[in-house]
């Protein structure tokens, strides 16, 4: 039996990657977080996973026409549960505070549930909005991010985190880079040389 991890593609660069990925995209115009976006939700639906998005600026119509164009119903694949959009402020923000452990155990039961309901891997893209610096604090957002790497490891599903760059600041930014073991530069993804391992970050940090 092997035991090679499942390989997936992002969509929005060549590159293969096992399964549990967490990556950051700092993007500073709107069309790259867009063709992310778009490119990593299909290439999700192409390969039979269990998709997800957290987004508040994610058109509907935009998304099934790109879908469509690559031969993928948004329809279809909502109603069978292959695919989910949901605000980002809403999952991020609920009850109008953010909440680490919260947001892990939604990303826990999205994992299991997936494996469940017969999806061979489940993926998930978010854009996190700048209000977790008022809401949360700079601290429980690097906190979380962390953690998301160890949740990964025993639940592995493939991570897009997107930030725009005009709304954190530069402080933040690298502070933010610190949790993403890959990052993406010039539609390619590679290791991130800011990048610390969670337990050393946690225990140094919170």
């Amino acid at each position: 039996m092997s035991t090679e991890p499942h390989q997936v593609s992002l969509g929005f660069t060549r590159q293969d990657f096992p399964a549990g990925v967490h990556v950051c995209q700092i993007f500073s115009k709107d069309e790259d977080r867009l063709d992310a976006v778009l490119k990593f939700l299909r290439s999700g639906l192409e390969a039979g996973e269990r998709v997800a998005c957290f987004s508040d600026d994610l058109d509907d119509a935009r998304l099934g026409s790109y879908l469509a164009e690559h031969s993928l119903s948004l329809a279809e694949h909502t109603a069978r549960g292959a695919f989910s959009k949901t605000g980002a402020s809403e999952v991020y923000f609920a009850d109008g505070c953010f909440d680490p452990d919260r947001l892990l155990g939604l990303l826990r039961k999205f994992y299991r549930d997936a494996l469940a309901d017969g999806f061979p891997a489940a993926r998930v893209i978010g854009e996190m909005m700048a209000d977790v610096l008022r809401l949360g604090g700079i601290s429980h957002l690097l906190e979380y991010e962390a953690r998301v790497t160890m949740l990964l490891r025993e639940h592995p599903i493939t991570a897009v985190c997107q930030y725009d760059a005009t709304a954190f600041d530069g402080a933040s930014i690298m502070q933010i880079l610190k949790v993403h073991p890959l990052m993406v530069i010039r539609d390619s993804v590679v290791h991130n040389p800011f990048y610390v391992p969670p337990e050393d970050f946690l225990a140094n940090h919170c």
